[in-house]
């Protein structure tokens, strides 16, 4: 009997010492797109801030240095990006936050819908990045996403963005995390025509593109869609040269590019300005951004 006792108590300790450990996992975890708790106790914020940026032809770049105020417009038409000399450049969302979780004293910027744990979202001007403050207007760093094609396209292409513009396929836009730019969507009620088309562009877009490829693929199984992930302006050059059918592009075309394509609203998405888990800053105002990334500001003291 006292074995059995035994045997019972270790069984009972050992189901708490699990739900224990389910329990902290869950909650270090917990969150929809916002860092789990970390340790700041250890974070010194005399230390230099890591500016990451993205690279040029990023659209992703192109809009948050225009919402920022870091891009100067001359009256002569000129435009010059004041990111700093010494920022580290960056050719994708996953690699800014790869760059972001590995050094406690970065700060990255990346679309709102790539968002997960590994990194944390600041308030800007104590309003959280997310995806409702983006569609009523009170997050301020947000812009569009968009396609763009020569004229109409085929009827494969033309049946894709109809889904798109559907219902179905902006339901798709909102469960990723983004945010719906048709109110009054009707059911996908295309034709389904078989063919294949290429769709290349932005990083930001690609991921949400992704969604939309594979449900729509899904009930119409005669369409082949190539997706190929480079930036926003390379997605357009290949649109306007004919290699690809539909450009993917985070920022608005410029008017030069509308003259070749027509460009059309498919979601609006934050860019969500990002730090280490271990930073304890919380908020940030729009000028503190600015200056963390014209150079004007070099420690996270933020003075």
């Amino acid at each position: 009997m006292k074995v059995k006792s035994t045997k019972k108590i270790l069984a009972v300790l050992a189901a708490s010492v699990l739900a224990v450990s389910a329990f902290t996992a869950c909650n270090s975890n917990s969150g929809n797109g916002t860092a789990g708790s970390a340790d700041t106790s250890s974070f010194d914020k005399t230390k230099q801030v890591t500016v990451i940026t993205r690279e040029n032809g990023s659209g992703t770049r192109d809009a948050f240095i225009e919402l920022t105020g870091l891009l100067e417009k001359g009256s002569d038409g000129s435009k010059k990006d004041n990111t700093t000399a010494s920022a580290s450049t960056l050719n994708n969302t996953q690699a800014v936050m790869s760059g972001v979780a590995g050094n406690q004293y970065a700060i990255g910027y990346i679309s709102l819908g790539s968002l997960n744990d590994i990194v944390k979202a600041f308030k800007v001007d104590g309003v959280e990045a997310t995806a409702e403050n983006v569609k009523n207007g009170t997050y301020k760093i947000s812009r569009p996403f968009n396609i763009a094609t020569k004229g109409e396209g085929d009827e494969l292409t033309k049946d894709f963005i109809s889904y798109i513009l559907s219902k179905d396929g902006q339901d798709v836009i909102t469960k990723e995390g983004y945010v719906s730019v048709v109110d009054d969507a009707k059911a996908y009620a295309g034709s389904k025509p078989a063919g294949k088309i290429v769709i290349a562009g932005s990083s930001s877009v690609s991921p949400v593109m992704e969604k939309l490829v594979e449900a729509y693929k899904q009930i119409n199984t005669g369409a082949e869609i190539e997706l190929q992930t480079q930036d926003s302006s390379s997605g357009i050059k290949a649109a306007i040269s004919g290699t690809c059918q539909i450009a993917m592009s985070s920022r608005e075309l410029k008017d030069d590019e509308k003259e070749s394509l027509t460009p059309q609203k498919i979601a609006l998405d934050g860019i969500a300005v990002v730090g280490s888990t271990s930073n304890p800053t919380d908020n940030l105002t729009l000028d503190q951004i600015k200056g963390l990334y014209d150079g004007s500001i070099t420690t996270w003291e933020l003075k």
